[in-house]
């Protein structure tokens, strides 16, 4: 209530998700340089130092935690998809956004991706794609299902590796970019859905698969974030067909006379079911990723500016 000032916590639940409280930090500390107040950048770095200092599962963090205590939610999932991703990608674009003079948020951030190698990445079967998975219950279940979201990692760990992280990274970032690509290449759409679940017994013949309630897609711009990222640094062609093999399938299926709709069900291009809605994201971050993608290289030089999760480009700062 901006009349008296007093908060509540959200209807659905108690807690805030993780990633909202720690996907401001980038904005804040901008407005303070911006400014000359220091009073935002002072604010979000409490929040991050507080964070810093809680308990982890190998760098990983469940999605809830009470605004009220402090605290993670006892026993809720870890996740690199709704309600986790941008903790992680916030670690390494503050760490790139000072200049990479904060400390711990580079070994918060390398912890993480080593939490990740160790307990949520997989392979399928038959083709041995890798995949990262979620942790349910604390840590006592392991749920092979990827959100879309989680393909914003590897432009974060390929952003990583320009700045000086191990080449492991960078190589996490490809493998997880191309699974990333097939879950699109793999509909008859060209389009990904929301939720993927993998198949891990070796006696599968199908790597991964879609449930009903999860074939739809939103025009979400994650894996067209990373392949710009990974062509950007690379300069490898490929990247740039599998964006446009992507357009080509936004083009095709979700194109109207007022603009692009979300869409219901890739798995059926007779049966798609427009949802007669599109997300401000597709403008701000998936068309301009897109666009990024063919246009010159160095359209944004990424040693003087970072993007914040909604493709809002910020400069880098010395300190």
């Amino acid at each position: 209530n901006l009349k008296t000032r007093t908060g509540h916590a959200p209807k659905w639940s108690p807690d805030s998700s993780t990633s909202e409280v720690t996907t401001i930090q980038l904005e804040f500390r901008d407005l303070s340089r911006a400014t000359g107040n220091p009073k935002y950048e002072e604010a979000i770095a409490k929040v991050s130092r507080h964070i810093h200092n809680l308990p982890k599962t190998e760098g990983l963090v469940p999605i809830f935690i009470n605004a009220n205590t402090g605290n993670f939610r006892t026993y809720s999932t870890i996740t690199l998809g709704a309600r986790g991703d941008s903790y992680y990608e916030y670690l390494l674009k503050q760490w790139v956004q000072t200049g990479k003079t904060i400390d711990y948020l580079k070994q918060d951030y390398n912890a993480s991706i080593d939490g990740v190698m160790n307990k949520l990445v997989k392979r399928t079967s038959p083709n041995n794609l890798l995949f990262i998975g979620e942790i349910l219950g604390g840590g006592k279940d392991f749920k092979p299902k990827m959100d879309e979201l989680v393909c914003f990692l590897p432009g974060t760990l390929a952003l990583g590796h320009h700045n000086g992280l191990p080449k492991e990274h960078l190589t996490l970032a490809q493998e997880l970019a191309y699974t990333c690509y097939l879950t699109f290449a793999r509909q008859p759409t060209f389009l990904a859905p929301e939720i993927s679940y993998f198949n891990t017994d070796k006696s599968s013949t199908k790597d991964f698969y879609v449930k009903p309630n999860d074939a739809h897609y939103l025009l979400r711009p994650e894996t067209v974030e990373s392949l710009y990222y990974l062509y950007y640094f690379s300069g490898n062609k490929s990247y740039q067909d599998w964006g446009w093999q992507i357009f080509q399938g936004i083009e095709t299926y979700c194109k109207v006379s007022g603009g692009y709709t979300t869409i219901s069900n890739v798995r059926n291009p007779m049966d798609t079911r427009p949802r007669d809605m599109m997300e401000s994201f597709f403008l701000g971050e998936t068309l301009k990723y897109l666009y990024l993608l063919f246009a010159d290289r160095h359209e944004m030089d990424l040693d003087q500016w970072v993007f914040n999760t909604e493709a809002h480009p910020l400069p880098i700062y010395p300190d």
